[in-house]
């Protein structure tokens, strides 16, 4: 072909291939803006939208120290130094490489095909990891599998602008670059993976996973009496350049040198210092001499070292696990201790239905693939094992944690495919018609165990692979088109007819804010809503999704918990002029808040025990309801009323809700420190505004007649302004 060589067609051949299959991991992830429009995603990616907004238009040094007033109001936020700035910072060079060649580009497009065009570059990673740990057909296996993979899709769709969509390329990349340097024993290779870790540790927290697996790596090795001279330049040229580069990024700091997660990488390093004194006096002094020395000197010097961090981290020099630690190894630890992760739907524990619905038929191939690595047993084959091990454990307990399982379920399975049609595919040994059946027995003798030389058997497993790679293709396409790839601001419904019909509530309500209220005007929602008010209304809110501050989130979750005139009191110290709450009752919108009030009252009595109780918000029976039965702390709450207020007058009699499928009592809702500002057509989204006292001590009197059920409270009007002496 071409008049090239043998190993040169086949070297074009795979570039070929690859090429393909990053154009198929880039197109299978334009759903959404095929059948939307180029739009940002979710929650995160619009926070992350901002900032690179920001850092394009200001540069970086200005980003590292940009203090946010329009989030956690009245408290903002210095960015800079509480993010990981790789995603930013990437998306910021793309627009600049190319306006540099007259391209030009919105930097919002850029966000949105970031995380498509980075599949391509971490297929290709898979095809280099793969190819480390069996060959160039396992390679191109795995990339396929990886770029289409629903697991590893949906969080790298078009317009998910968010961390993950660059740290898997990083993750994958930076382990075999591992495996690289422990295999040849090179500083060169430990420098460069030392330099992507880095760049990990700037782009996503989940770095830490990575300084775990090495260091994990790397004593796995000399428990089996694997060490090697290899493995100590590899290693000891990554931890010393990771960890220097690591503590660059603001937001990380000295942690490698104070947090229990990276004391691991720190006591695997001092280990390996240990035992490559201990080698280089065993070739130096008789055996027998240095025999109980060495043995003796290591466990003391290595019993010190531990007792010497367990004092400190008593001390308080080095910080415990953190909460999120201990609810990856007790999943019950969240919900008791830190309801604010509880109430994260990601981070519930993984059913086995989500897991074949994200890995199919990858899933079966799986345990055979760790299986075959596992009979190799090479270094990078222990890398490969403790990976699947770790990665699947975690997976389990952990829903978002997928997203690490999936690069090494597609490498396993394609190991698994590669051994299944070494075995079976020998097409050499395949009888000719002109064969005999004596000549074809003959063959088979001399082909010997290692294979199968039957025609039909062969045909029979190529058929079986080609069918259920069909069927995983099929099902990769449907769950990427129906399940990944709707933005969560823009939904969609279809009529009886077939008529389909977009929900656009969320950018209408925010599109309210931005153009109906002061610039400074302050935003009271739930912290799920945060980053999508500050990004598309530019309006400062009270909480956003970073969670940084549980006080202040348990702060909003009692004043929805509360009654108006507790709540007024709250509103009022924090200068709120809007609460914005979500309401899928007319629409049938399962997601909204009062489906989450339950974790708003669970966060909110961590913090105030003595004003907000769980069980007071449940019917005698124990149910949740939002009937008749419906408790009186509920049917009084902000959150209750504001959500039902006015939703009777829809329908002659008590409205349904067609979320909870109940009936509203028909007894009208009345406000009176809040009235309606805006509410979307669907319903979806409902806008009130605080009104403010006329003068000091009229509210709390009026509260206390309310209460006390002697006048009905008309709602305030704004006075004229009088001079007070």
């Amino acid at each position: 072909m071409f008049g090239l060589g043998s190993k040169n067609e086949t070297a074009l051949l795979r570039v070929v291939i690859l090429s393909l299959i990053a154009l198929i991991a880039f197109s299978t992830r334009l759903f959404s803006v095929i059948r939307y429009e180029s739009v940002i995603h979710e929650f995160d990616p619009w926070f992350n939208y901002r900032t690179t907004q920001r850092i394009v238009s200001t540069g970086f040094y200005d980003f590292i120290n940009w203090f946010d007033d329009r989030s956690w109001y009245p408290l903002g936020r210095v960015v800079g130094g509480t993010v990981y700035p790789g995603l930013m910072l990437t998306a910021g060079v793309i627009h600049k490489f190319l306006h540099f060649f007259n391209i030009p580009i919105d930097i919002r497009n850029v966000c949105v095909f970031f995380a498509p065009i980075f599949s391509g570059l971490t297929a290709f990673s898979a095809y280099l990891f793969t190819k480390e740990v069996k060959d160039d057909t396992a390679g191109l296996f795995a990339a396929i599998f990886l770029g289409i993979a629903p697991g590893y899709i949906s969080r790298s769709v078009a317009g998910s602008y968010d961390n993950e969509g660059i740290s898997i390329f990083l993750l994958v990349f930076t382990f075999y670059l591992w495996i690289k340097a422990v295999k040849l024993g090179s500083a060169f290779w430990g420098c460069l993976t030392a330099i992507f870790y880095f760049y990990m540790v700037s782009a996503w927290g989940g770095y830490v996973y990575i300084i775990n697996m090495i260091p994990l790596h790397g004593f796995a090795l000399i428990l089996m009496g694997r060490y090697s001279n290899r493995l100590y330049v590899a290693y000891s040229s990554f931890y010393v350049l990771g960890t220097i580069g690591s503590m660059q990024v603001p937001f990380v700091g000295f942690q490698p040198t104070r947090t229990s997660e990276h004391m691991a990488a720190l006591g695997v390093f001092g280990l390996l210092q240990l035992v490559a004194f201990a080698q280089f006096l065993r070739s130096h002094i008789p055996e027998k001499q240095v025999k109980y020395l060495l043995f003796s000197s290591i466990a003391i010097i290595a019993g010190g070292a531990f007792s010497a961090m367990i004092a400190l981290t008593y001390a308080g020099y080095i910080a415990p696990w953190t909460g999120r630690f201990y609810s990856l190894w007790d999943t019950e630890y969240a919900k008791k201790y830190i309801p604010i992760i509880a109430s994260v739907s990601e981070h519930q524990p993984t059913a086995w239905s989500s897991m074949f619905f994200d890995l199919q038929y990858l899933l079966l191939l799986f345990p055979a693939g760790v299986y075959f690595c596992m009979r190799m047993l090479r270094d990078e084959h222990v890398f490969v094992a403790i990976y699947a091990i770790t990665s699947a454990y975690f997976a389990g307990v952990m829903v978002r944690l997928v997203l690490t399982l999936t690069p090494i379920v597609c490498v396993t399975a394609a190991v698994t495919i590669t051994h299944i049609f070494d075995f079976y595919l020998d097409w050499k040994s395949a009888p000719n018609a002109a064969e005999t059946p004596s000549s074809s027995k003959a063959t088979a003798a001399e082909d010997g165990p290692g294979h199968v030389s039957r025609f039909d058997s062969k045909i029979f497993v190529a058929g079986s692979m080609l069918c259920l790679s069909v069927l995983f293709v099929y099902h990769c396409t449907w769950v990427t088109s129906s399940s990944y790839s709707s933005p969560s601001i823009v939904l969609s419904s279809q009529t009886r007819s077939g008529d389909r019909i977009i929900i656009d509530d969320f950018r209408e309500a925010y599109y309210w804010l931005r153009k109906n209220t002061h610039e400074d005007a302050k935003v009271l929602a739930w912290w799920d809503y945060g980053y999508q008010i500050a990004g598309m209304s530019n309006r400062s809110v009270i909480v956003d999704n970073n969670t940084w501050n549980n006080t202040h989130i348990a702060t909003v979750g009692k004043v929805m918990a509360s009654d108006e005139d507790t709540a007024y009191v709250e509103l009022r110290r924090h200068d709120v002029d809007y609460v914005l709450v979500i309401f899928g009752g007319l629409l049938g919108y399962s997601g909204d808040d009062i489906n989450k009030f339950l974790w708003m009252v669970r966060i909110a009595q961590g913090v105030y025990p003595n004003l907000v109780r769980e069980e007071n918000y449940f019917t005698s029976s124990g149910r949740y309801s939002v009937g008749d039965d419906a408790p009186a702390a509920f049917r009084n709450s902000v959150m209750y009323k504001l959500s039902y207020y006015g939703f009777n007058e829809l329908s002659q009699g008590a409205a349904m809700d067609r979320v909870r499928n109940q009936a509203i009592a028909s007894a009208p809702i009345n406000l009176h420190t809040m009235e309606e500002a805006y509410t979307t057509a669907n319903w979806m989204v409902r806008i009130y505004k605080v009104l403010p006292p006329d003068n000091l001590g009229r509210p709390l009197k009026e509260a206390a007649a309310f209460k006390a059920g002697r006048s009905q409270i008309p709602k305030l009007k704004r006075r004229k302004k009088r001079v007070v002496s």
